[in-house]
């Protein structure tokens, strides 16, 4: 037995010893023929030893890798042409030894080694069409090929090698070779299949990301091109369940890690949103930090592929298998809201509620920006607002809400109503926790916006969703306050007059359109009597509104001035019915009246009151990916590929395994 042993020892000491001289002589420039003449014939029957090539590749200068460079040339085409072989070793090896030439040599050029020429280093002038055609001509015939699952992920690492190559994708000019081929058709039919699907399904929906926003800006992007016009129904559900799956996950997640104190609890949410994006705790919050790529590819869908809306009502009852081993669920403990039938917008909508609550850091604000653009390319949606307002579609979503001192947590079930009515309920509770002094305006603009779309729809189609209408218009009048309150800070930082405005003409659709919406005349009934409650609210922000609008150095004048001509519905409303009401008082001689007093006389005053009939009030601009997005998702994309880089997804999987899947499967 120790004969045995001792004879294994000395058969790897002198295999690695072969392998190490072998790659010591191609590194040096050397015609390894000259020693080795077998030298390309056996090199991928012998295992790599991956982080000798790596360190071999990383350590050469600018003379040695100019001496090296044909060597290197040839090992990348030999890497190439034995895909085509018919031995299964030959084919693993030289998949992972191509694999790890290009990561080193993109590790070279992002050490921004003397402008590092990487296609001509890896596939020498005038060479690249044809190798990258070949590789991509083995690849897809190994992606949709009856292989082992193993294997397809190393030919999918591959390309993720190349995507994430550099920090800025738009500069990373192999991939114009990936743009042109047919790898899009291979990576989608991976995600039709369920298997495939959830052993790969996280990184094809990453690679498809990556290559969407490659130079979208600068040229035709086939991908944008073929992802927009896909219909495929299979794939198109196997592309929002990979998302689902992680982001159900996430959810799950936060749920396990919530205590019941809620300072304790809120430590717990900073600390986990915290993880995601700064980068602590790296190994426990992979899956987690995993999502922004996820929300991009959800963004990308949504945003190009009106067929994809059909995938956003698509009910599953389990949403908890994972979409690839680098992204299982955390636990495997169900909620009893999430054991319910689900689909992907019910799953975003809880995830929207969890990452809102921890907007104090710019990474995470970035996340909850990217979370209101998909949702404005979702409410702006005909079909999806016809899914979302359909009463026979009720789910029950749990949205977690910030502790705040003014209200308790109670932990009782959600119910069971239509999507939008949820929607409804998450803007509430953005608007109601995010009044703070850190305001963020821009996230307040995206979920004005995205209000406004859900009313238009409604006034448009005259859908009369059952919802307590009346906590939104008290968040929104309590916005209004706020920003009263507050106008000394804010107006100095920022134009708080355009979201004023916003705020006011949502109002102003309730005024003018809300008999054709509102659920009953009772609920319109409401607005005024909330209105009149409220009336120094409106008082004090039409008195702000004429202080800066009469300001000739004040750089928001014009906003403003907008805003008192806004406001003008309101001012006729407060100059109508409180004197009528003062008056039924006086004779009635009433104190303290009841509630229903003083809307039976609003009822009775309704046929004198004169309103302004305002123009595009029920009008938006449809979103539009402009310049002003190009920082934005350039600084997403750079973030994805750092923490797919670091995240060890692209580690290759031990050739051993593929080998044995191989005999297993008796393929060769």
């Amino acid at each position: 037995m120790a004969t045995t042993k001792g004879s294994d020892s000395i058969s790897k000491r002198q295999y690695k010893g072969k392998f190490v001289t072998m790659y010591e002589s191609l590194f040096r420039g050397e015609d390894v023929t000259v020693i080795y003449p077998n030298f390309w014939n056996e090199l991928f029957l012998i295992k790599p030893i991956i982080s000798h090539i790596e360190n071999e590749i990383l350590k050469l200068n600018d003379e040695s890798l100019l001496q090296c460079k044909k060597n290197i040339n040839l090992l990348v085409s030999h890497c190439i042409d034995s895909l085509a072989d018919e031995n299964a070793y030959r084919i693993v090896y030289s998949i992972q030894t191509l694999s790890v030439i290009l990561s080193s040599l993109y590790k070279k050029v992002n050490q921004n080694e003397n402008n590092l020429n990487l296609i001509e280093t890896a596939f020498g002038a005038g060479n690249v069409d044809d190798r990258m055609a070949a590789l991509i001509q083995h690849s897809n015939l190994f992606l949709t090929g009856e292989y082992p699952l193993n294997l397809k992920s190393l030919f999918i690492n591959v390309f993720l090698i190349i995507a994430t190559g550099l920090d800025n994708v738009n500069q990373n000019s192999l991939l114009d070779y990936v743009m042109c081929s047919s790898i899009f058709e291979s990576l989608i039919q991976l995600l039709r299949d369920t298997t495939l699907r959830n052993h790969h399904g996280y990184n094809v929906v990453l690679l498809l990301t990556l290559l969407v926003n490659y130079r979208k800006h600068e040229t035709t992007n086939p991908f944008i091109v073929k992802l927009s016009i896909l219909d495929d129904e299979l794939a198109l559900h196997g592309y929002g369940q990979v998302i689902s799956s992680s982001l159900s996950s996430f959810c799950k997640h936060f749920t396990q890690l919530r205590p019941d104190v809620q300072i304790s609890w809120l430590t717990s949410l900073t600390n986990m949103i915290g993880s995601i994006f700064v980068g602590e705790e790296e190994s426990k919050n992979q899956q987690i930090r995993e999502n922004n790529a996820l929300l991009l590819a959800l963004y990308e869908a949504t945003h190009l592929n009106r067929n994809f809306v059909t995938t956003l009502a698509y009910t599953q009852s389990d949403t908890s298998v994972p979409s690839t081993q680098h992204n299982s669920p955390v636990g495997t403990q169900m909620t009893e809201v999430t054991t319910q039938p689900f689909n992907l917008l019910a799953i975003f909508f809880q995830y929207c509620s969890i990452v809102i609550q921890a907007t104090h850091t710019e990474a995470i604000m970035d996340n909850v920006k990217l979370c209101f653009l998909i949702l404005s390319c979702i409410s702006e949606d005909q079909y999806a607002n016809s899914l979302m307002h359909d009463a026979n579609l009720a789910f029950r979503v749990q949205l977690h809400k910030m502790p705040m001192h003014h209200r308790k947590l109670n932990a009782t079930t959600a119910i069971s109503q239509p999507l939008a009515a949820t929607l409804l309920d998450l803007i509430v509770e953005f608007i109601m926790s995010h009044m703070m002094k850190k305001f963020p305006l821009e996230l307040y603009h995206h979920c004005i916006g995205i209000l406004l779309r859900i009313l238009c729809y409604q006034k448009r189609c005259r859908v009369r969703l059952n919802y307590q209408w009346i906590h939104l218009w008290t968040v929104l009048m309590n916005l209004l306050k706020f920003i009263t309150t507050h106008e000394s800070s804010l107006a100095k930082k920022m134009n708080i007059f355009s979201l004023a405005t916003k705020v006011v003409n949502i109002l102003n659709i309730f005024i003018t359109y809300g008999d054709m919406f509102l659920l009953s005349p009772n609920t319109y009934d409401e607005l005024f009597y909330e209105i009149i409650r409220m009336k120094f609210i409106f008082i004090n922000l039409n008195a702000m509104g004429l202080r800066y609008s009469n300001n000739d150095t004040y750089e928001y004048k014009e906003s403003a001035a907008k805003l008192i001509n806004a406001l003008v519905n309101m001012r006729d409303i407060l100059n109508h019915f409180p004197p009528k009401i003062s008056e039924w008082l006086s004779k009635e001689n009433i104190s303290t009246p009841t509630e229903k007093q003083i809307m039976d006389i609003i009822i009775q005053n309704y046929d004198s009151l004169t309103l302004k009939l305002q123009d595009n009030l029920d009008q938006f601009d449809r979103y539009s990916e402009n310049t002003s997005h190009l920082k934005f998702f350039d600084s997403l994309v750079k973030s994805i590929i750092y923490t797919t880089r670091t995240s060890g997804c692209l580690n290759l999987v031990d050739s051993e395994i593929i080998l044995r899947e191989y005999h297993n499967a008796s393929q060769f």
